[in-house]
């Protein structure tokens, strides 16, 4: 009866998928596809689009493999401990054996690929948070939770930052910054923290910095006040993006990208070659399926066993939103441009093996997921009243 083993067949194996979201899956598939035809788009014959297609096969690969993993062996101190210090090493080892690409010593090479210890050092980190909040919910208004978990985050900001990588670091800052904020700290606390870097950073400006390094902070921060230098590439991100107006130009016709004009199309601006090409409409629909990948991942961390799988998940979010923002905004021109990348669609194989990892680490967490309700899991972060 072939009819029926088929059937049967494919039964198992739905059966065996069933843990993985679907919605959030689909998702991911369009803004995989936008990143590979914007990457292939302006030559003929382009090697980083082949590269990408094999990142992307791994990715899937270690997505599939990672959510068939019983993921609660992550609350165990010992595993964190390692992974964190693992991370920690392999930054310490770039200072070393690392190389130097556009100023930066940020990646090892490996034959034709290369790979960047900040990207994993951003998992590790959410990890290392959700373990340590998720262990201390009934005491954690207290202010030395954020200033243990500060510390933590600023070990490896600190390498991250040296490296320089000033987009890495940024990111880094803000997952801590987003699971400090829905772990139940006391706010007022969190405020004393800002309050006091903001009066360091006044006192520096003024008493501290030359004037040559208070025009580099300017021009960091409003880098269209010098288009024809430090600014340049954030204009040029700004006219392609304006450039693609309702529609877009169409596939393979962004000239601000075909002609060059555009740097790092393939990658830190991957969203102006893009918008140049589709318009409004295709920004419109990126923002739709990114949408679409942080509600799921959301509502996977509201279905989480504990609060440990929970805090994992906002994190993840956090992460996923602060790429997609820095990105977004660099390249429209109301941030300054730090070198990062947007979820699934900018070339790379770090990037894109985290974000893969990272999203089958939380449908892995959600073959032991439970229903619960909003009340319960915020009884379960903040402690009883």
């Amino acid at each position: 009866m072939p009819g029926k083993n088929s059937l049967f067949g494919f039964a198992r194996m739905r059966g065996a998928l069933r843990h993985i979201d679907g919605i959030l899956t689909l998702s991911m598939v369009p803004l995989l596809a936008a990143g590979l035809v914007t990457i292939n788009s302006f030559v003929s014959e382009n090697s980083l689009f082949e590269r990408q297609v094999v990142w992307i096969m791994f990715g899937t690969a270690a997505f599939l493999g990672a959510s068939f993993v019983d993921w609660r062996f992550l609350k165990n101190t010992k595993v964190v401990v390692a992974l964190f210090l693992g991370i920690i090493a392999s930054l310490l080892l770039l200072f070393v054996a690392g190389t130097v690409t556009k100023g930066a010593l940020s990646r090892f090479d490996v034959g034709a690929f290369f790979i960047q210890p900040s990207d994993p050092a951003k998992l590790v980190l959410i990890i290392v948070l959700a373990k340590y909040f998720s262990r201390r919910h009934i005491e954690i208004a207290h202010i030395r939770h954020i200033i243990i978990s500060g510390v933590y985050t600023l070990l490896l900001f600190g390498l991250v930052f040296l490296q320089p990588d000033f987009g890495g670091a940024i990111i880094i800052f803000l997952v801590w910054l987003g699971m400090v904020l829905v772990s139940g700290i006391s706010k007022k606390h969190l405020l004393a923290v800002f309050l006091i870097g903001l009066l360091s950073f006044g006192g520096l400006w003024f008493f501290v910095f030359a004037d040559y390094q208070k025009a580099r902070i300017r021009t960091f921060i409003n880098p269209l006040t010098d288009i024809h230098g430090a600014g340049y590439n954030a204009y040029q991100s700004t006219v392609t993006v304006g450039s693609g107006e309702l529609i877009g130009k169409g596939l393979g016709f962004g000239t601000q990208s075909r002609l060059r004009f555009l740097p790092e199309y393939e990658t830190d601006f991957v969203f102006a070659a893009f918008a140049e090409e589709w318009g409004f409409v295709g920004i419109i629909l990126v923002f739709v399926l990114f949408g679409i990948l942080m509600w799921r991942i959301i509502r996977a961390g509201m279905r989480g066993a504990s609060n440990f799988e929970t805090l994992y998940a906002y994190g993840l979010a956090t992460l996923f939103l602060a790429h997609f923002t820095i990105h977004v905004g660099m390249n429209i021109g109301i941030l300054p441009v730090t070198g990062t990348t947007i979820p699934f669609m900018s070339y790379g194989g770090s990037h894109l093996l985290m974000e893969f990892v990272g999203l089958g680490i939380l449908m892995g967490m959600r073959r032991y997921g439970r229903p619960a309700p909003r009340q319960a899991l915020t009884r379960e972060f903040v402690g009883p009243k």
